[in-house]
């Protein structure tokens, strides 16, 4: 049984090896005092970046997911943006995914959210075989300039 809810400040050790996991993952250069920023992000009330963890019965924690609200200025509305989805590679299949996006779904719902969007490698095709069972794929290319 996999139980999502918001990080506390206890989940640190946890959210930690989790989030350096996810840049690994993704082959990102990432340094404890980048990790200890998010991590300040996700208890300040007035940052806009919030976060889930998923854990097993056990306490094991399996999953997280960062998300914040973002304005949709052409129509006139605001949605989600899921800024990061991991999930261990022992508990793939187990729907945690899933689970971290529906609670950020549920989130959306409560602030009355026009949509819930995120990117992805093209290459993330497991995770894509998930966000496919959950979401449109949209027709949009992005674009970054690096500063």
């Amino acid at each position: 049984m996999i139980t999502v809810r918001p990080l506390v400040q206890s989940d640190y050790a946890s959210w930690s090896a989790l989030y350096s996991a996810y840049a690994e993952f993704y082959q990102v250069s990432q340094t404890q005092k980048m990790r200890d920023e998010v991590w300040s992000w996700l208890h300040n009330t007035s940052h806009e970046v919030n976060g889930f963890i998923a854990v097993t019965n056990e306490g094991a924690a399996v999953g997280l997911a960062h998300y914040r609200s973002f304005a949709r200025p052409l129509s006139a509305t605001f949605g989600g943006f899921l800024d990061d989805l991991f999930v261990t590679p022992s508990a793939r299949g187990n729907e945690v995914g899933t689970k971290l996006i529906e609670a950020v779904t549920k989130v959306g719902k409560e602030k009355n959210w026009s949509v819930i969007r995120w990117i992805t490698a093209e290459n993330n095709y497991r995770a894509r075989s998930t966000y496919d069972k959950l979401a449109n794929q949209t027709k949009w290319v992005t674009y970054d300039i690096k500063l």
